[in-house]
């Protein structure tokens, strides 16, 4: 199987992973403990390093950036 694209499981997350995601859209590596959740929400379907961290591709960076943005205009904060 192939990995699960990050809009396939976003609603799956629990609120503190979304918000810390939300909080940190320039990340590039997901630190392991944010990675194991992202790892069993998605079934297993993305892909971790030998340390059990996860790079996200630039179509999950790109889907985090618009999530801050629209975080930020729900909220009135700038993004």
């Amino acid at each position: 199987m192939g990995q699960r694209p990050i809009a396939e499981w976003w609603n799956e997350l629990d609120e503190p992973t979304k918000k810390w995601l939300i909080e940190n859209p320039g990340c590039v590596v997901l630190p392991r403990t944010v990675a194991n959740v992202v790892y069993q929400v998605s079934g297993g379907h993305v892909a971790q390093d030998q340390h059990g961290e996860h790079q996200l591709s630039q179509a999950e960076q790109s889907f985090l950036r618009a999530k801050c943005k629209a975080a930020g205009a729900a909220t009135g904060k700038r993004a």
